[in-house]
């Protein structure tokens, strides 16, 4: 039962993001310039982030770090050489620990193919 100064919440569903919408090119070249150690975590946030399966709130701030990995300017300027990408590589892994419990065999195994293509060993 709720006091009768308190409005019940509403709870909105909402569409994140669409994979039309997102320029696979500029994504693949920051990563390239990253490198692959960063490139697993961001493919693995990149394939929840498109995962219809993957709750909104989730893809939200998986998102986010995505968005904070492909800025110019951050807190760790990329250009730095090797600690540059160190404060995306935190975001990122700190972001998918949070929603670990949503990532598929299947989202990894798309991540894992893209990465090899990108990245062939």
């Amino acid at each position: 039962m709720q006091p009768d100064n308190e409005q019940p919440q509403e709870i909105f569903e909402a569409e994140v993001i669409d994979s039309s919408v997102i320029d696979e090119g500029v994504f693949r070249k920051v990563l390239v310039r990253a490198g692959r150690v960063i490139a697993k975590p961001a493919l693995e946030a990149f394939e929840m982030v498109l995962d219809t399966s993957t709750p909104a709130q989730a893809r939200v701030s998986l998102l986010a770090a995505l968005t904070y990995l492909i800025m110019p300017i951050d807190l760790m300027p990329d250009f730095i050489p090797i600690a540059g990408f160190s404060d995306d590589l935190v975001a990122l892994t700190a972001v998918i620990s949070l929603w670990s419990k949503h990532m598929t065999p299947q989202i990894k195994s798309r991540a894992r193919r893209k990465l090899d293509t990108w990245f062939p060993l």
